[in-house]
Protein backbone atom coordinates (compact mmCIF):
# COMPACT_ATOMS: atom_id res chain seq x y z
CA UNK A 1 0.00 0.00 0.00
CA UNK A 2 1.46 3.68 -1.00
CA UNK A 3 2.32 6.11 1.67
CA UNK A 4 -0.11 9.16 2.43
CA UNK A 5 1.41 11.80 0.60
CA UNK A 6 2.19 15.34 1.58
CA UNK A 7 3.52 18.53 0.93
CA UNK A 8 6.54 19.86 2.57
CA UNK A 9 7.72 23.96 2.52
CA UNK A 10 11.66 23.14 2.18
CA UNK A 11 12.93 26.64 2.92
CA UNK A 12 16.69 24.75 3.13
CA UNK A 13 16.62 25.94 6.86
CA UNK A 14 16.58 23.98 9.74
CA UNK A 15 13.08 24.65 10.74
CA UNK A 16 12.03 23.51 8.07
CA UNK A 17 14.39 20.39 7.03
CA UNK A 18 13.38 19.17 10.65
CA UNK A 19 9.56 19.45 9.12
CA UNK A 20 10.36 17.15 6.64
CA UNK A 21 12.42 14.49 8.83
CA UNK A 22 9.42 14.32 11.04
CA UNK A 23 6.99 13.63 8.14
CA UNK A 24 9.10 10.85 6.34
CA UNK A 25 9.58 9.61 10.39
CA UNK A 26 5.90 9.47 10.15
CA UNK A 27 5.37 7.40 7.39
CA UNK A 28 4.53 10.07 4.38
CA UNK A 29 5.33 10.20 0.88
CA UNK A 30 7.10 13.47 1.46
CA UNK A 31 6.72 16.16 -1.35
CA UNK A 32 9.09 19.17 -1.14
CA UNK A 33 8.18 23.12 -2.49
CA UNK A 34 11.13 25.25 -2.09
CA UNK A 35 10.77 28.78 -3.56
CA UNK A 36 12.15 31.71 -5.04
CA UNK A 37 11.18 34.77 -4.45
CA UNK A 38 14.03 36.77 -5.41
CA UNK A 39 15.51 36.74 -2.17
CA UNK A 40 19.57 37.33 -2.12
CA UNK A 41 20.24 33.89 -0.08
CA UNK A 42 19.57 31.40 -3.44
CA UNK A 43 21.88 28.88 -1.26
CA UNK A 44 18.90 28.46 0.67
CA UNK A 45 17.48 26.38 -2.59
CA UNK A 46 20.51 24.29 -2.84
CA UNK A 47 20.86 23.46 0.18
CA UNK A 48 16.88 22.96 0.05
CA UNK A 49 17.37 20.50 -3.13
CA UNK A 50 20.45 18.63 -1.09
CA UNK A 51 18.04 18.22 2.44
CA UNK A 52 15.13 15.98 -0.20
CA UNK A 53 17.91 14.59 -2.01
CA UNK A 54 19.02 12.97 1.15
CA UNK A 55 15.50 12.40 2.55
CA UNK A 56 14.51 10.61 -0.55
CA UNK A 57 11.72 13.03 -1.29
CA UNK A 58 10.45 14.78 -4.57
CA UNK A 59 11.24 18.40 -4.52
CA UNK A 60 9.33 21.05 -6.74
CA UNK A 61 11.54 24.47 -6.93
CA UNK A 62 8.90 27.35 -7.87
CA UNK A 63 9.87 30.51 -9.09
CA UNK A 64 8.14 33.40 -8.01
CA UNK A 65 11.46 35.11 -8.65
CA UNK A 66 8.79 38.61 -9.53
CA UNK A 67 7.93 38.94 -6.39
CA UNK A 68 11.35 40.81 -6.08
CA UNK A 69 9.08 43.64 -7.69
CA UNK A 70 7.05 43.94 -4.55
CA UNK A 71 9.56 43.68 -2.08
CA UNK A 72 12.49 45.62 -3.15
CA UNK A 73 12.48 48.49 -0.89
CA UNK A 74 10.25 47.00 1.81
CA UNK A 75 12.91 44.31 2.86
CA UNK A 76 16.32 43.12 3.27
CA UNK A 77 16.33 39.80 2.43
CA UNK A 78 15.78 40.82 -1.28
CA UNK A 79 16.74 44.30 -1.34
CA UNK A 80 20.93 45.04 -0.40
CA UNK A 81 20.48 48.44 -0.47
CA UNK A 82 18.82 47.95 3.02
CA UNK A 83 20.86 47.19 6.16
CA UNK A 84 20.37 43.83 7.06
CA UNK A 85 20.48 43.34 11.20
CA UNK A 86 21.68 41.51 13.89
CA UNK A 87 18.81 41.80 15.86
CA UNK A 88 14.89 41.48 14.90
CA UNK A 89 13.50 44.63 12.56
CA UNK A 90 10.56 45.43 10.35
CA UNK A 91 13.07 45.30 7.43
CA UNK A 92 13.72 41.13 8.03
CA UNK A 93 9.81 40.14 7.86
CA UNK A 94 8.97 39.25 3.94
CA UNK A 95 5.52 40.31 4.02
CA UNK A 96 2.70 37.58 3.79
CA UNK A 97 5.54 35.55 2.89
CA UNK A 98 4.31 31.95 4.39
CA UNK A 99 0.76 32.71 2.98
CA UNK A 100 2.18 33.26 -0.62
CA UNK A 101 3.70 29.83 -0.51
CA UNK A 102 1.27 28.04 1.11
CA UNK A 103 -0.99 29.14 -1.77
CA UNK A 104 1.36 27.20 -3.69
CA UNK A 105 1.64 24.46 -1.79
CA UNK A 106 -1.94 23.80 -1.80
CA UNK A 107 -2.57 23.86 -5.34
CA UNK A 108 0.54 21.44 -5.18
CA UNK A 109 -1.31 18.85 -2.89
CA UNK A 110 -4.33 19.35 -5.51
CA UNK A 111 -2.82 18.39 -8.00
CA UNK A 112 -0.96 15.32 -6.69
CA UNK A 113 -3.96 13.98 -4.17
CA UNK A 114 -2.48 14.69 -0.77
CA UNK A 115 -4.33 16.44 1.60
CA UNK A 116 -1.92 16.84 4.18
CA UNK A 117 0.70 20.52 4.04
CA UNK A 118 3.50 21.33 6.58
CA UNK A 119 5.76 24.08 7.31
CA UNK A 120 8.85 24.86 9.45
CA UNK A 121 7.10 27.59 11.55
CA UNK A 122 8.64 27.28 15.29
CA UNK A 123 7.63 28.95 18.64
CA UNK A 124 10.63 31.13 18.50
CA UNK A 125 9.89 32.90 15.37
CA UNK A 126 6.08 32.82 16.55
CA UNK A 127 6.26 36.00 18.90
CA UNK A 128 7.68 38.00 15.62
CA UNK A 129 6.30 36.82 12.79
CA UNK A 130 2.38 36.75 12.26
CA UNK A 131 2.40 34.15 9.39
CA UNK A 132 3.91 31.84 12.21
CA UNK A 133 1.55 31.24 14.76
CA UNK A 134 -1.23 28.76 15.04
CA UNK A 135 -4.26 31.34 14.26
CA UNK A 136 -3.02 32.19 10.86
CA UNK A 137 -2.16 28.37 9.52
CA UNK A 138 -5.87 27.43 11.01
CA UNK A 139 -7.49 30.14 9.36
CA UNK A 140 -5.66 29.18 6.05
CA UNK A 141 -6.52 26.02 6.17
CA UNK A 142 -9.91 27.15 6.32
CA UNK A 143 -9.67 29.24 3.65
CA UNK A 144 -7.95 26.59 1.67
CA UNK A 145 -11.17 24.18 2.16
CA UNK A 146 -13.06 26.81 1.01
CA UNK A 147 -11.33 27.26 -2.29
CA UNK A 148 -10.83 23.97 -3.34
CA UNK A 149 -13.20 22.40 -2.30
CA UNK A 150 -11.27 19.34 -0.36
CA UNK A 151 -10.23 18.12 3.44
CA UNK A 152 -6.74 20.01 3.22
CA UNK A 153 -4.86 19.90 6.51
CA UNK A 154 -1.93 22.69 6.77
CA UNK A 155 -0.36 22.41 10.38
CA UNK A 156 3.52 23.49 11.74
CA UNK A 157 3.73 20.50 13.79
CA UNK A 158 6.72 22.57 15.67
CA UNK A 159 4.52 26.28 16.33
CA UNK A 160 4.15 25.59 20.09
CA UNK A 161 7.92 24.54 21.07
CA UNK A 162 11.24 26.60 21.20
CA UNK A 163 13.94 26.42 17.89
CA UNK A 164 16.36 24.75 20.61
CA UNK A 165 14.17 22.07 21.57
CA UNK A 166 13.18 21.66 17.80
CA UNK A 167 16.99 21.13 17.10
CA UNK A 168 17.09 18.71 19.76
CA UNK A 169 14.13 16.56 18.02
CA UNK A 170 16.09 16.79 15.07
CA UNK A 171 19.22 15.15 16.12
CA UNK A 172 16.83 12.23 17.32
CA UNK A 173 15.88 12.23 13.63
CA UNK A 174 18.68 12.42 11.39
CA UNK A 175 18.34 15.65 10.33
CA UNK A 176 21.58 16.94 8.42
CA UNK A 177 21.99 20.51 10.04
CA UNK A 178 25.29 20.81 8.36
CA UNK A 179 23.43 20.86 4.83
CA UNK A 180 21.19 23.75 6.03
CA UNK A 181 21.33 27.34 5.21
CA UNK A 182 19.41 30.05 7.55
CA UNK A 183 21.98 32.67 6.44
CA UNK A 184 20.41 35.96 4.77
CA UNK A 185 23.58 36.35 2.45
CA UNK A 186 25.12 34.35 0.12
CA UNK A 187 28.42 33.43 0.93
CA UNK A 188 30.83 30.78 0.80
CA UNK A 189 29.38 30.01 4.86
CA UNK A 190 26.86 31.78 6.78
CA UNK A 191 27.90 35.42 7.73
CA UNK A 192 27.40 34.67 11.45
CA UNK A 193 26.00 38.71 11.92
CA UNK A 194 22.86 38.61 10.64
CA UNK A 195 19.72 37.66 12.15
CA UNK A 196 19.56 34.28 11.45
CA UNK A 197 22.72 33.52 12.46
CA UNK A 198 22.84 34.83 16.09
CA UNK A 199 19.24 32.85 15.92
CA UNK A 200 21.08 30.03 14.87
CA UNK A 201 23.98 29.61 16.78
CA UNK A 202 22.08 30.76 20.17
CA UNK A 203 19.52 27.54 19.25
CA UNK A 204 22.37 25.42 19.22
CA UNK A 205 23.85 26.77 22.35
CA UNK A 206 20.75 26.36 23.86
CA UNK A 207 19.94 23.00 22.68
CA UNK A 208 23.61 22.01 24.34
CA UNK A 209 24.40 21.04 20.83
CA UNK A 210 27.37 20.98 18.81
CA UNK A 211 26.72 23.29 15.44
CA UNK A 212 28.23 21.77 12.52
CA UNK A 213 27.63 25.49 10.90
CA UNK A 214 30.58 27.24 9.74
CA UNK A 215 30.77 31.02 9.97
CA UNK A 216 32.80 34.08 9.03
CA UNK A 217 32.15 35.54 11.84
CA UNK A 218 31.49 32.80 15.48
CA UNK A 219 30.37 34.87 18.06
CA UNK A 220 26.80 34.62 19.94
CA UNK A 221 25.08 37.49 19.72
CA UNK A 222 23.39 39.50 22.86
CA UNK A 223 20.09 40.06 21.16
Amino acid sequence: MASEKCVVLLSGGPDSATVAYWAKQRGYAVNAMACKYGQIATKEIESATLIATKLGATIKVIDLSSLKEIFVGVTSLVDDKIPMTSNFSQPIIVPFRNAIFLSAAVAYAVAIGASRIYYGAQGSDAVFYPDCRREFYESFQSAARLGTAKEIFIEAPFSEISKASLLKLGVELSVPYGLTWSCYFNGPKHCGTCESCINRKRAFKEAGLVDPTEYFIDVVGSK
